[in-house]
């Protein structure tokens, strides 16, 4: 027997039993439980293996705590997550709020990724650590762009006004794509510091992405449009995705671009299906994704939460934990703040100071990060990778825990402010 199948048993045990768990219990947001959870199951598994001393039993403990978290995400689930991110964008309902969602998506996550870096890079020259400049911008890059699954499902939970709740939402939506554009251009320059041209490498892997997501989308979209069966429309998607990422892999092209190209242009046949009055075969479609997507965080959530201790121990990384997350702090408030005043205009009665401190603490980071920290492994050496991933897993456990059990106290504070 392969190792894929008890590993999927055991993850999948982990996924439903905490979920249930947490539904009949605890009853706090679904993916906060996922993760919290399967950081406490990590560390009892790591203070077990203290303990019991036979070699079979460590080896198995220790199999179950670091899952191959890099080819889940890389090699298997990324295209699909970002896919199904992009595909349910409601681009008619942005004409409303188009200025506001363009700027927090394109400027704040920019403004960003620019603050966190020359941040890290500052505390990174007090402490002497053999950090560059690019590298530092490059890990803002990683850390900028907020998560669509943990934003939407909390917001939802503690009911914030209709058009800040979309707003967050429609941010964390597209900004996977912007920050995503930015690490390959940030990335670029890295690599141009070990001999490669920078210009080059951005043109190839954004244009080159776009390109390739274009094409395979456009012959997919062909059948999508023309069949009368629900499921090839679903496999068409598949197809037009998986290849896509495929392809990029193949030309150094950056595949999470062209996830996002495909996921935009089945949004937009989607909305034009809808038009002709094919409801339930979008509703069809929909539901896949919709499920698709639930499944793919909740296992990459527990699989998070079960690497958290192993990684957070690597050499170098606890003593940066809380700069990580200062920096975190600064690059988010300093974003926001600095974007405000040209979004024209802040719904639901909120003022500046309100709506900054409102969206700092709601700026909740997830899979993405990991997989973008991950990628990094090639271009850099092992210390520097080492602080690059700890440093990420940190802002998304802080974000995601800390930040989402407290965001309804928070909400509720800066309203009664």
């Amino acid at each position: 027997m392969t190792t894929f199948l008890p590993f999927f048993v055991v993850i999948m045990l982990l996924v439903v039993g905490l979920g249930y768990f947490n539904e009949r219990v605890t009853k706090i947001t679904e993916e906060i439980a996922l993760m919290l959870y399967a950081i406490i199951i990590g560390t009892v598994l790591l203070l077990v293996s203290h303990f019991i001393k036979n070699e079979d039993v460590q080896l198995i403990l220790h199999d179950i705590q670091l899952f191959d978290l890099e080819d889940y995400l890389m090699d298997c689930v990324l295209c699909f997550m970002l896919f199904a991110g992009s595909c349910h964008m409601k681009i008619r309902d942005f004409k409303r709020m188009a200025r506001q969602i363009s700027v927090l998506s394109f400027l704040c996550t920019f403004l960003g990724a620019l603050i966190y870096g020359f941040a890290f890079y500052g505390f990174a020259m007090l402490l002497r650590l053999n950090v560059s400049l690019p590298v530092c911008l490059m890990f803002g890059s990683i850390v900028a762009p907020t998560d669509p699954i943990a934003a939407t499902s909390i917001l939802n939970k503690f009911g914030l006004p209709k058009d800040i709740s979309f707003l967050i939402e429609s941010e964390s939506l597209l900004n996977d794509g912007v920050g995503v554009a930015l690490f390959v251009c940030f990335s670029g320059i890295v690599k141009a510091s070990k001999g490669e041209n920078a210009v080059m490498i951005m043109l190839r892997e954004v244009l080159g992405a776009a390109a390739i997501g274009f094409v395979v989308s456009f012959i997919c979209i062909y059948v999508f449009a023309r069949t009368l069966d629900y499921n090839r429309q679903i496999f068409a998607s598949l197809l037009a995705v998986s290849t896509a990422y495929l392809l990029c892999e193949k030309f150094d092209c950056s595949g999470a671009i062209a996830s996002v190209v495909c996921g935009v242009m089945f949004s937009s046949i989607k909305r034009y299906e809808k038009g002709k009055g094919h409801f339930e075969a979008m509703q069809h479609f929909d539901t896949f994704w919709d499920i698709l997507d639930n499944l793919l965080n909740s296992v990459l959530y527990v699989m998070l939460g079960l690497s958290f201790v192993p990684i957070i121990q690597m050499p170098h990384v606890r003593g940066l934990v809380l700069i990580a997350i200062l920096c975190n702090w600064i690059g988010r408030a300093g974003s926001v703040a600095l974007s405000t005043p040209a979004m024209g205009g802040i719904p639901d009665g909120y003022n500046w100071k309100k709506f900054t401190a409102l969206l700092t603490w709601g700026g909740l980071r997830g899979g993405l990060c990991i997989a973008l920290a991950m990628s990094t492994q090639p271009m850099l050496d092992s210390n520097t990778y080492r602080l690059i991933l700890g440093g990420t897993y940190a802002i998304v456990f802080f974000t995601t825990v800390v930040q989402g059990l407290t965001m309804k106290k928070v909400y509720s504070w800066i309203s009664r402010k």
